[in-house]
């Protein structure tokens, strides 16, 4: 009997020590698995945040106080910064993206063969709004994301253009009696950033202005104190033109000749946008019939010389090149840079999303005045902001 006892206590002892023990090995492996997680998420984490390289790719280099604020605006996020201003051929570009997470260029021309040259850009930042220069396509295939700054230098580039116009309607300054822009009608091809200003610019000198854009609906143009237009021809009833429409297939050689009969004389087309969207054997045919008809470009025509005196064309494409705006887009470039790694932000990506690719930040899955200002893809109507 007393054996028996015995026997029973000793097994209920071994089971309750066997369950002890099972109890303490199943805490361990938690705190082990615990602990691992812990480290595991630690490290994602510090993968995450760890110090990028960004690279300032510029062949034409921002202002020393652009680059000065830029550096300070990756100092505090704790990047690294490379500077490569002006590159003199492909070869060198390509040496420049390599080893950097994203860039900031200008119209510098970043094809797929400049992004196969580097193993890990993810991010194209162009300090400006259009990224025509930007092979989009090959971007997206490679999951890069290419984004702009709309509107940083639209103040700079409407200034610009309506310097022109008033250059123009007073003969250079030559002496000789020109004519004044108040009471005339200026009709803007493009209503986003930079026809804004003009806009703007062009009530101070009480002009009447139209405008035609099929990304933004007629009331919002009309609220705004536009007339709203709904076909392109339209617009060269006025008395200057101002482009502002994105180099697409549509647009490319898209004004010539029966555009330019169309104008009132001394009728005038100002360009700040790109010059492939003129015809340019259509407007020598224009000046040919019409001397008293203008071009007035941002951006030199290749047969400078078979436009004559019909002709005004800036030495350079300069419409961005002011202080105030190499500070705005530089600045705005390094921030958004900044946005996307640390909080994935993507809102002015211009290529389509990327199905591999999302930022650091995301860790899971999840874009002239010329296009990129309203992320072309979005075929939707907008309102005008505030």
């Amino acid at each position: 009997m007393l054996r028996s006892l015995v026997g029973s206590e000793m097994c209920i002892r071994d089971r309750y020590q066997r369950r002890v023990r099972g109890l303490l090995r199943a805490n361990m492996l938690s705190r082990y698995v615990t602990s691992a997680a812990a480290r595991s998420l630690t490290a994602a984490h510090s993968a995450r945040h760890m110090s990028k390289t960004v690279g300032i790719v510029t062949e034409k280099p921002f202002a020393p106080a652009a680059v000065d604020g830029i550096e300070q605006v990756f100092k505090e996020a704790g990047y690294q910064v490379s500077k490569f201003e002006k590159y003199e051929s492909v070869e060198e570009l390509k040496q420049a993206v390599q080893g950097i997470d994203a860039a900031i260029v200008r119209s510098d021309k970043i094809s797929a063969e400049v992004m196969d040259a580097s193993d890990s850009l993810k991010l194209v930042v162009r300090a400006g709004a259009g990224v025509d220069t930007i092979d989009l396509n090959a971007a997206t295939e490679r999951d890069i994301v290419v984004m702009n700054t709309p509107g940083q230098n639209a103040n700079a580039v409407a200034e610009l253009a309506f310097g022109m116009m008033l250059t123009n309607a007073r003969n250079h300054y030559d002496g000789t009696s020109g004519y004044e822009l108040r009471g005339k009608t200026l009709a803007l091809y493009g209503y986003g950033a930079v026809a804004q200003q003009m806009h703007k610019l062009a009530k101070g000198f009480e002009m009447e202005v139209w405008a035609f854009d099929p990304f933004v609906s007629g009331e919002a143009m009309e609220k705004a104190g536009v007339k709203a237009i709904t076909e392109v021809p339209e617009l060269f009833d006025a008395n200057f033109v101002s482009l502002h429409c994105p180099l697409t297939d549509d647009t490319r050689s898209s004004i010539g000749k029966d555009l330019l009969s169309r104008m009132p004389q001394k009728g005038a087309v100002i360009n700040t946008a790109r010059k492939e969207v003129i015809d340019e054997a259509g407007l020598e045919a224009a000046f040919a019939d019409r001397s008293d008809l203008r071009y007035l470009s941002d951006v030199k025509p290749d047969n400078v010389d078979g436009m004559g005196g019909n002709l005004f064309a800036t030495a350079k494409k300069m419409g961005a090149q002011t202080a105030e705006a190499n500070i705005n887009a530089g600045l705005a470039a390094a921030k958004q840079i900044v946005g996307f790694f640390e909080e994935g932000d993507k809102k002015f990506q211009v290529n389509k999303p990327c199905l591999l690719y999302t930022s650091d930040a995301a860790d899971e899955e999840d874009s002239g005045d010329l296009g990129g200002r309203r992320n072309i893809k979005k075929k939707k109507k907008r309102e005008l902001s505030s």
